[in-house]
């Protein structure tokens, strides 16, 4: 691939991923306040968001699993960043191979809502289709990144 196809490729696939975390981020940020605000998340579209949200599935050790989902965004928004200011394609790589965890959690916690809980979360499913838009992007990038490695 020519260098300047590229580049230009790269940056926007950088570009929607920093879209796609920022929503994600942006969500995990709402249920992680409504936590720790005590106040309960209600669906517009589904019934269910109060029932997936306090459930036991909720939380991992006591921390609300959305903490950890405002985490996950956030790192994929630094790597990429990184990428970014650098131009070195490593934090870019390392942001694609880290949405694996995303998709991994979000495939447990459609099977909570849908199985276990049989109640799902509009905000809860709107995650899962974000991180499953970041894998997504992620093996475009890795497929990218290889192809030029040829």
């Amino acid at each position: 691939m020519h260098i300047m196809a590229r580049e230009k490729k790269l940056k926007i696939i950088a570009a929607l991923f920093l879209i796609l975390a920022f929503l994600g981020f942006a969500d995990a940020a709402y249920l992680t306040a409504k936590h720790f605000l005590d106040s309960p998340v209600t669906c517009t579209l589904l019934e269910g968001c109060e029932v997936v949200t306090t459930s036991q599935y909720s939380k991992i050790f006591g921390v609300p699993v959305a903490l950890f989902g405002l985490l996950y965004y956030f790192l994929i928004f630094i790597l990429v960043n990184r990428y970014r200011e650098t131009g070195s394609a490593p934090p870019l790589l390392w942001a694609s191979r880290f949405t694996v965890f995303g998709l991994l959690a979000s495939a447990w916690f459609l099977f909570v809502q849908a199985v276990l809980l049989k109640a799902f979360c509009v905000y809860c499913l709107g995650s899962a289709l974000t991180s499953t838009a970041l894998f997504i992007l992620g093996l475009v990038t890795v497929h990218a990144l290889r192809a030029d490695n040829k």
